[in-house]
């Protein structure tokens, strides 16, 4: 069965904000995720950060990225957070937005029948 890549629509924002190359390199890992599965996708492209939350690692001409995401139940994966590493090297502060953004949108589908 395959896997599900979600994005929030702020990391779907953030997302176009990107260079077209570090946008390809994210649909790249995103469609590995989707096929393997999160279990079998490993570094240089995925790394766990803390708790349920993991990281697409993408690299390209213009710089280095990063998009948080965390897995939810139906086998989907939804992204939180994108950012830019070079231009925003503040990656605990990244993490932590990320993990509110979760516990906010695990809230929103608790309440949301979900």
């Amino acid at each position: 069965m395959t896997w599900h890549v979600e994005l929030i629509p702020e990391a779907t924002a953030e997302l176009l904000a990107l260079p077209p190359d570090m946008r390809a390199r994210f649909l790249h890992i995103a469609e590995m995720l989707a096929e393997f599965g999160p279990q079998r996708v490993g570094m240089p492209h995925v790394r766990p950060l803390e708790g349920k939350l993991w990281e697409i690692r993408m690299t390209g001409r213009d710089g280095i990225a990063r998009a948080i995401y965390v897995a939810r139940t139906g086998q989907r994966l939804v992204v939180l957070h994108v950012f830019d590493l070079r231009r925003n090297f503040v990656t605990n502060q990244a993490v932590s937005l990320a993990s509110i953004l979760s516990e906010s949108s695990q809230a929103r589908r608790t309440v949301a029948g979900g």
